[in-house]
């Protein structure tokens, strides 16, 4: 029922709004066009993928540095050529400094209390707190919990009869980083590759699934009315789950603050920040070419500030989010590739032999980080299939885009402004890539990636506001592909769809059909040891 009510709201306003609008004209022909309006409501209606709609706005105008198109009625700026990223991003993001606000306090204060939610200095403090859970002795620590989940992993398919087991890789793979990212974050042992019933692993699943006429409507109706929602206090997020994550971080709190336990992990991290209890440490190495690059010295803050637990529990469960949805997204595109690209799974498969050689048979975090060639197809798996589709700022002061070429004219962004990254559309340029759909890690040589346009390849984000995390995320692809090359080869099955095409029932980056594969055994070498 309170959905009927937002959608006769919602109808009454576009009817009153499209009506009065000065530039109607302008997004009606947008609507007849189909382009970024009209394939909004493909997406809605699951006939267009999300990352398709955002190729149809990078080339609504073709041959500009930038374009507008209108998210509804409210015109969004698409930022397309590499130079001007550089300038407004990196150069002046203090322009560009908060994310699109798409959650209200009222809706959802744990996800409005959040990294990515936060704004101006609020999130740089909370930023150059989080900072520490990455550095290198830290990575160290999470490097011996990945591995013990890839050990788990990779037994759990030898116990298995078959020579060649088949498996949906989306589903298993969200099975791996739930219990990957639940050891790291929330400090829980839980064992969802084995038990498929696991609690955490059940509402992760949840918090995540964004499939669905009525998910995918709340999620975009955030992004396209967010005043709508703020006045409905509408969250579109499971409420169960959120409750649920809330209260294990609370306990988890509880339980350390009482038996004084310490983990180096991300709760720990921001129990000490209360207490301005951080000691400098050396950063983390980089792990390869697709690794976010600070672009901004986030230096510890010396004041105590104060973090609450909701504060806590907020970024806890924000870095649970994404472990959980983008990781396996990750981890199931790069396994897609391996499969369906059988002449590079067998290179790799020869530098997964010769580094375990190399370590006598016990990888080592260094092992992993020096495999070139594990980086470059990890590398072109983000390239070809980035996780995050796009990426979007607010203009929070006023900023002039001055004209390069004699057709231009200066384009000045109003403060409150959206400004979309399309990092999809950018990767899939022919112009930056060519032959953009073949799966090729040869562009990521170490002759070749010296050739990549800069600001053309930014999987994890560009700018302050980068992914904090995507030295983890990278180290759990890399660590997991040799644990499973070591034991199996992956092949394709009857159910594999080569070509894979992208679902059009789900925003985030998803395979029509699923992610059909075997793990075929092989059986001339052992489990590594950790």
């Amino acid at each position: 029922m309170l959905w009927l009510l937002a959608l006769i709201i919602f109808a009454t306003f576009a009817y009153w709004k499209l009506k009065s609008s000065p530039k109607t004209e302008k997004i009606l022909k947008q609507i007849v066009h189909g382009s970024c309006i009209g394939s909004i409501w493909k997406t809605v209606t699951g006939k267009k993928s999300f990352a398709d709609m955002i190729q149809d706005a990078y080339y609504m105008e073709p041959n500009t540095r930038y374009s507008t198109f209108y998210q509804f009625f409210n015109p969004v700026l698409l930022v397309k050529d590499p130079d001007l990223i550089k300038q407004m991003l990196v150069k002046d993001s203090d322009h560009f400094m908060n994310h699109q606000h798409f959650i209200p306090p009222e809706g959802d204060p744990i996800f409005y209390k959040n990294l990515f939610s936060m704004e101006n200095q609020e999130w740089r403090d909370m930023r150059s707190r989080l900072t520490p859970v990455f550095t290198s002795s830290k990575m160290k620590y999470m490097f011996s919990l990945i591995t013990q989940n890839c050990d788990k992993f990779v037994k759990h398919f030898l116990r298995k009869e078959e020579t060649v087991v088949t498996v949906e890789m989306r589903e298993i793979m969200a099975r791996f980083s739930n219990d990957v990212i639940s050891n790291i974050v929330f400090g829980v042992e839980v064992d969802a590759v084995n038990n498929p019933n696991d609690e955490v692993y059940l509402n992760g699943k949840n918090l995540t699934n964004l499939t669905g006429l009525t998910r995918v409507l709340k999620f975009l109706g955030s992004f396209l009315v967010p005043k709508l929602y703020k006045i409905l206090k509408i969250s579109p997020f499971p409420e169960a789950s959120i409750k649920f994550f809330s209260s294990l971080v609370q306990t988890n709190i509880d339980v350390r603050q009482k038996n004084n336990i310490v983990r180096p992990d991300m709760i720990n991290i921001l129990l000490d920040a209360r207490k301005n209890a951080f000691q400098p440490e050396e950063a983390a190495p980089d792990t390869g070419f697709a690794v976010m690059r600070d672009s901004e010295n986030f230096k510890l803050s010396k004041t105590k500030i104060d973090i609450t637990d909701l504060e806590i529990a907020a970024q806890v469960i924000t870095f649970f989010f994404a472990g959980f949805e983008t990781v396996s997204g990750m981890l199931s595109f790069i396994a897609y590739e391996l499969g369906a690209n059988p002449e590079v799974q067998q290179r790799l498969i020869g530098e997964v032999d010769h580094t375990l050689e190399a370590c006598g048979g016990q990888i080592t975090y260094e092992a992993i980080l020096s495999m070139k060639y594990m980086d470059m197809v990890v590398t072109e798996a983000l390239r070809k299939w980035p996780v995050i589709i796009l990426t979007d700022r607010m203009c929070t002061k006023p900023y002039t885009i001055e004209a390069k070429y004699p057709d231009e004219k200066s384009r000045h962004v109003k403060e409150g402004s959206s400004v979309w990254l399309p990092v999809f559309a950018i990767h899939r340029d022919p112009e930056n890539y060519p032959e953009p759909d073949k799966f090729d890690p040869e562009r990521f040589s170490d002759e070749n990636k010296r050739t990549v346009k800069p600001y053309t390849y930014f999987p994890f984000g560009v700018g302050p506001r980068g992914c904090l995390a995507s030295r983890l995320g990278l180290l759990e692809a890399k660590t997991l592909f040799f644990y499973i090359l070591t034991n199996f080869e992956i092949v394709p099955v009857e159910k594999t769809q080569i070509p894979l095409k992208i679902s059009k029932k789900r925003i985030t980056m998803n395979a029509e059909g699923g992610f059909w594969f075997g793990l075929k055994r092989r059986t001339e070498l052992s489990t590594p040891s950790a």
